[in-house]
């Protein structure tokens, strides 16, 4: 018979206790019986494993790893391994939290073959998404949903990594699956949507679009909880009642702005008068485009107080839904923005001053928005970009805002390019830059979408399985006549599309005889 000191069955009383008072969420006093308990019996791996649990409930990661790396330690359980696997996770030390679900998974068939691994096998798969490893993801995600065939959010997670390795159809299908596992899943009914966009599924995909907040993420900040609400009605269409004034609100960033702001004007056929509240870098631009064609399309600064004024709003990336655009009938009325002339021409007159000469002149972007989430994929590190920049045949004019301490151009390349953009404050004075060249080649980002929307020629550098609106397999773009693609044929591979790149310049610039 095996004896148990009184001290261990105090100890473990005072870690059954911390766990009620943890399951009930009273985790202040679940933190002092887990540490009483901890005190009283050092090596009782379970009140070890519950104090870290505890850490991250009260928003210390970093404090719980050190508490359940202990009972790792201690007792490699499949479950600790799970909890250090999600906390290394939240500290974004993927390699760790990768190697901790093995750990679990590995404990499992040695020592716990009862046990459910679903979770670790879910962990995982989140764990191998978020460092960009998704062919490794999707086998994780796999194996959670042979052990659990009704998990919805392994569903959605493979869906979302068979996505960014191009396999459409198949994310589509586990898109729809988790949501027939639960309707109420907004973030896979996003992702649908932005599927079946990707696949030019603009009727069926428009709906589901509707959900794109879930999937909004910011750097850190987590996805919003859903399209702004105001105290008027929503327009869902249709000629609007009163005054038939329609107020429509900013999202997301500025090249969806520059894309479809075209659907403004539009706007008025169903209303007197349309408001949009635009972002003041954008503004001047708009004025001088839009509004001084349509005087009843008026910008605003931000949602007036007094909303009595107005019979509906809207936002501005759920017009091409009301308006009813499919693939066969996307407006592309370029040019539908304009630079000013007088700022045009001053520009024009310091482009010429770098030479009398056949070189094209030829507006660069190398590197998007730093806080997107897909920065990674879309930008091009500046020393990958320096190949390009090598073409000598070219006057090299920089539109790269250096938002990011990672964006200027190595020494050699900065030797090669022009860059004026600290006089440029505003889309309108990158629009007056822009005029006075003969092409732009660009990454996904806002400065491809003002060059397009003015009829420039642009060559657009697109990622691997890049975003919906560029559709799939195609190297032209039915929003812009005048853009063509450049996308990768092997995900995170730039030097062969440089090279594609370079030997269009040549066919576009052959050397003068």
């Amino acid at each position: 018979m095996k004896l148990v000191s009184s001290s261990i069955q105090h100890a473990q009383s005072l870690a059954d206790n911390a766990n009620r008072a943890y399951n009930a969420g009273q985790y202040e006093t679940a933190l002092t019986f887990a540490e009483k308990a901890i005190a009283a019996n050092p090596r009782n791996s379970d009140a070890l494993h519950l104090r870290g649990l505890i850490a991250l409930a009260l928003g210390a990661p970093a404090d719980a790893q050190a508490w359940l790396t202990r009972a790792v330690q201690l007792q490699p359980h499949p479950a600790y391994c799970n909890s250090l696997c999600v906390t290394q996770t939240r500290l974004r030390d993927y390699a760790a939290a990768a190697e901790t679900a093995r750990l679990g998974l590995r404990r499992a068939r040695e020592r716990f073959p009862a046990s459910d691994t679903t979770l670790l096998w879910y962990n995982l798969g989140v764990v191998l998404q978020l460092d960009d490893q998704p062919a490794e993801a999707a086998q994780s995600y796999r194996q959670a949903i042979a052990r659990q065939p009704g998990h919805g959010a392994a569903h959605n997670n493979l869906g979302t990594v068979s996505k960014d390795m191009g396999e459409l159809a198949t994310a589509i299908a586990h898109f729809e699956r988790a949501i027939a596992l639960d309707e109420r899943n907004v973030e896979a009914r996003s992702n649908l949507g932005h599927a079946l966009l990707a696949a030019g599924h603009y009727a069926e995909g428009w709906p589901y679009f509707e959900h794109r907040w879930a999937s909004n993420q910011i750097g850190d900040r987590p996805a919003e909880k859903g399209a702004p609400v105001l105290p008027i009605p929503l327009w869902r269409g249709g000629p609007l009642g009163g005054a038939r004034r329609l107020l429509v609100l900013h999202e997301q960033g500025f090249g969806d702005a520059l894309q479809f702001c075209r659907y403004l004007p539009m706007a008025l056929a169903h209303g007197a008068c349309v408001g949009y509240v635009c972002p003041r870098p954008l503004r001047q631009l708009l004025e001088q485009s839009l509004c001084a064609r349509w005087p009843n399309l008026v910008l605003l600064d931000d949602v007036p107080s007094d909303l009595s004024g107005w019979d509906g709003y809207c936002t501005l990336l759920s017009l091409p839904m009301l308006l009813g655009t499919r693939l066969d009938n996307i407006p592309a009325p370029v040019p539908y923005l304009y630079a000013e002339p007088q700022r045009a021409r001053m520009w024009a007159e310091r482009l010429a001053g770098l030479g009398n000469d056949a070189r094209p002149r030829i507006g660069v972007v190398w590197a998007g928005h730093a806080a997107l989430t897909a920065d990674r994929r879309r930008s091009i590190a500046p020393q990958a970009f320096a190949k390009l920049l090598a073409w000598p045949r070219a006057h090299w004019i920089s539109l790269q805002k250096a938002d990011a301490a990672a964006k200027p151009l190595p020494s050699a390349g900065q030797a090669q390019v022009v860059d004026w953009m600290d006089e440029v404050g505003d889309f309108a004075a990158t629009a007056a830059l822009i005029d006075g060249l003969d092409l732009v080649i660009s990454v996904d980002t806002s400065v491809a979408h003002l060059a397009a929307a003015m009829g420039k020629r642009v060559w657009l550098l697109n990622r691997f399985a890049g975003c919906w609106r560029w559709l799939r397999n195609r190297d032209d773009s039915p929003w812009y006549p005048g853009l063509r693609l450049f996308t990768q044929t092997e995900r995170g591979n730039w030097s062969e599309v440089l090279d594609r790149v370079t030997d269009a310049l040549e066919a576009l610039y052959p050397p003068r005889v």
